[in-house]
C-alpha cells in the first residue's frame, strides 16, 4: 500500500504532508468544509493531481489528517492498493423517495458480492435516517463488514455534500467495496459518556423523530433540563445526546439531536428511536472523551493478523464540541496505540457507522470514536 496526503491551505496552494510521489489508479478521500466543496473548481483541481484518481468526496464537521484535526480546509488522503483491488458505487436517496432503507439496500446491492471484504461508506448526513440506512445495507449484505459514517456541515445542519467522480452534491450515498485475499478490516466503536438522571419511556415517535416522553412533549422536557442552554438548540443539544435502550438491541446506544421542529414540540435525531425504548441524558468531559478514543484503538486492534496500514477515524461533532481545543488528544490517544506509521485519515461526522463491540451487524452510533484499520 502507497499513500499521500495533501492539503489545501487558505491561499489555495496544495501542501503535501509527507513524501510526495505518484501513484497509479489510486482511491482518493477528500474530505473538507461544505462552504470550500461547494466550489465548483475544486473538482478539476484535484482531478489535475489526480489524472487516473478515484475521487470520493464527503462534507465534514473537521478533517482528521496525519494525526491532526482542521477545520476550514480540503484534505486528500490517496491511496494505491497494491494487493487489492475496490469498487466504488453510489445512489442518491431522492431515487428512493427519501426512503433510507431502500437507499441503503440499492447503493451496496451495485456492488460485485463475489470475494466482497468490507465495504467503507461515505454518506448524505442531512436528511437521511441513519438507522434506516444501515439496516438497509446490511440486510442486502448481512456477512459482510460494513462501516463509515454520514458527512457533516460542522454545526449548521443546513446541508451535506458527497460524490464519487463528481463535483459534491446533496443526497448522496458513496459505497466503496475492498476485495483481495490478504486484505484485512478490523474496527472498533467507544463513546465515553455517561448517563445520568431518571430513565424515561418514549411514548410517541415516529423513526427519527421524538415526539413524547412518559406522554410529554419531549422538546419541552428537553428544554427543562437544558435551562439556560436551550436558547442554543438545537446546537446545544449535541453536548447533551440521549442513550437509549431498546428492545431490538442489546447494548444500548446514543442518539445526537440534530434539529428541534418547534411547531411539533418534538426532536429530529441522527436515528431511530424506537417507541417504548427508554432514553436517559448523558453527559462527559474532555478526559473521559480521550480515554474512549484510546479503548477504541486498543479493541480495533485485537485479533488482527497484520499491522495496520490505513487507518479511517470517524468521530461525532458532539465530541469535537466538548474537546473544543483539546481536540487532537483523542487523534493522539489512537496514534499511541496503532503506532505512527500508520496512515490516518478521517472526519468528524454527524453518524458513525459500524457494528457493536463484539458483534458484526453494522448500526449507527452518534457520539463515537469509530475505527476501522486497513491492511493488505
Amino acid at each position: 500500500m502507497k499513500t499521500v496526503q495533501l492539503q489545501r491551505v487558505k491561499d489555495g496552494a496544495w501542501n503535501y504532508l509527507g513524501e510526495h510521489i505518484e501513484l497509479n489508479n489510486p482511491l482518493v478521500l477528500i474530505f473538507g468544509n461544505r462552504y470550500l466543496l461547494e466550489d465548483t473548481s475544486i473538482y478539476n483541481e484535484i482531478r489535475t493531481i489526480f489524472p487516473t484518481g478515484h475521487l470520493v468526496f464527503g462534507s465534514s464537521s473537521g478533517e482528521i489528517v496525519a494525526g491532526a484535526v482542521n477545520d476550514n480546509h480540503i484534505t486528500i488522503t490517496a491511496i494505491e492498493f497494491e494487493k487489492s483491488t475496490f469498487e466504488i458505487q453510489t445512489y442518491n436517496i431522492e431515487d428512493a423517495n427519501k426512503d433510507s432503507e431502500k437507499a441503503g439496500a440499492e447503493a451496496v446491492k451495485k456492488l460485485s458480492k463475489e470475494g466482497l471484504k468490507h465495504v467503507f461508506v461515505i454518506s448524505e448526513g442531512s436528511t437521511i435516517n441513519g438507522s434506516q440506512l444501515t439496516k438497509g445495507m446490511q440486510n442486502e449484505i448481512p456477512k459482510t463488514l460494513i462501516t463509515g459514517g454520514l458527512c457533516g456541515d460542522d454545526s449548521r445542519f443546513e446541508k451535506t455534500l458527497a460524490s464519487y467522480n463528481e463535483n459534491p452534491k446533496q443526497g448522496e450515498i458513496v459505497v466503496i467495496g475492498f476485495y483481495g485475499e490478504t486484505f484485512e478490516a478490523s474496527f472498533s466503536i467507544y463513546g465515553g459518556w455517561t448517563p445520568f438522571g431518571p430513565e424515561r419511556l418514549v411514548t410517541k415517535s415516529e423513526g427519527n423523530i421524538l415526539y413524547e416522553i412518559d406522554g410529554k412533549p419531549a422538546l419541552d422536557l428537553y428544554k427543562i433540563y437544558l435551562g439556560d442552554k436551550a436558547k442554543d438548540l438545537p446546537g446545544s443539544a449535541l453536548i447533551y445526546p440521549l442513550n437509549v435502550k431498546s428492545q431490538e438491541n442489546k447494548q444500548s446506544f446514543v442518539r445526537t439531536i440534530l434539529n428541534i421542529d418547534e411547531e411539533k414540540n418534538a426532536m429530529i435525531l441522527a436515528g431511530d428511536v424506537p417507541e417504548l425504548s427508554s432514553v436517559q441524558l448523558m453527559m462527559t468531559n474532555m478526559d473521559s472523551i480521550a480515554a474512549a478514543s484510546e479503548t477504541a484503538a486498543y479493541r480495533a486492534m485485537e485479533g488482527r493478523t497484520s499491522p495496520p496500514q490505513l487507518a479511517l477515524l470517524i468521530s461525532c461533532i458532539g465530541r469535537k464540541l466538548v474537546l473544543d481545543q483539546r481536540i487532537e488528544e483523542e487523534v493522539e490517544e489512537v496514534v499511541s496505540v496503532i503506532g505512527n506509521n500508520v496512515t490516518i485519515s478521517g472526519m468528524y461526522s454527524y453518524g458513525e457507522i459500524a457494528p457493536f463491540y463484539g458483534e458484526r451487524s453494522c448500526k449507527l452510533h452518534n457520539q463515537t470514536m469509530t475505527i476501522t484499520l486497513i491492511s493488505e
